[in-house]
């Protein structure tokens, strides 16, 4: 690709309209399209023209999106891996997700109780199905976090995990160096944060940093990836006692230092519902409830 935008107004593979940018990154440029042929709005995952090692991260984010199924995890439609000699670039097609990112929801403060008690048991839902596959997330944050409308009073939004660009399988070959750090430095667990493989527990902790950011409107390990990591490696995350109890020993346990602590994702789910209760009386941090 010429640019980041050289495909906008343009058609992939006869069928796929480019409309406007909507995310950008390193590896990748999305953008919001029309899907010609079944006239239906869709996600675009471009991707530039890249050398071998590039091909087989795409191809494994492939086999990975192509094995989900969850209401709570975005749905992929379709791939297209170019060859060498292709003039098409690699894309992926993905459902579009009409809603925010979480990442500029908190960026106007945090979340009301019952939403972030729905974002926890959505998030875990999602999870529950990767791990049982064996697919570890290992970039889950905000950012990653899409709101999709329900169109419904209650509840208004639900919370699709997206993004599994760096999702690993868990006991496949590693395509990165041993003791090489993946992820975003805020949100990664003690164990990702010394180079370690990630597992499933990876995950739960990175949930529990971004369900108490939703609570507190907080980031609780801000700055550079040095500053980041000194943190956390000194401290562990700082859980308000204003929280209702039941949330308090739920994130304590997700945000736990020993990955065996912590809860698996099937069970954060199920704590959450069940105690969302307490997070919708409680009201939240927005709410004007605590410090």
């Amino acid at each position: 690709m010429a640019s980041d935008d050289s495909w906008l107004g343009r058609t992939l593979a006869g069928r796929y309209s480019l409309l406007r940018r909507i995310g950008s990154g390193g590896m990748s440029t999305v953008y919001a399209a029309t899907d010609e042929q079944l006239g239906r709005n869709v996600a675009v995952k471009l991707f530039p023209a890249g050398e071998a090692r590039d091909d087989s991260r795409r191809r494994a984010e492939v086999d990975v999106l192509a094995r989900l199924n969850h209401p709570n995890l975005v749905t992929m439609y379709d791939a297209h891996l170019a060859s060498g000699d292709s003039s098409v670039p690699s894309f992926l097609v993905m459902e579009l997700v009409a809603g925010p990112d979480l990442r500029s929801t908190l960026d106007h403060g945090p979340l009301l109780g019952g939403v972030a008690a729905r974002v926890a048991a959505d998030i875990a839902g999602g999870l529950a199905a990767m791990h049982a596959q064996g697919i570890v997330h290992r970039d889950l944050k905000p950012a990653n976090i899409l709101l999709a409308p329900t169109g419904l009073p209650s509840p208004t939004h639900r919370a699709k995990l997206a993004d599994f660009g760096i999702a690993h399988l868990v006991g496949a070959d590693r395509m990165t160096t041993v003791g090489t750090v993946i992820g975003t430095a805020s949100y990664l667990s003690p164990e990702q944060a010394t180079g370690a493989a990630p597992g499933p527990a990876s995950d739960i902790y990175a949930l529990g940093l971004v369900v108490l950011e939703g609570l507190t409107g907080r980031r609780e390990y801000p700055g550079t990836i040095v500053e980041s990591m000194s943190a956390r490696a000194s401290r562990d995350p700082v859980i308000s006692d204003a929280l209702p109890a039941g949330w308090v020993a739920l994130l304590t346990e997700m945000t736990a230092r020993d990955p065996d602590a912590r809860p698996s994702a099937l069970d954060v789910a199920a704590r959450a519902q069940h105690l969302a209760p307490e997070l919708e009386a409680w009201g939240g941090f927005a709410a004007g409830a605590g410090g």
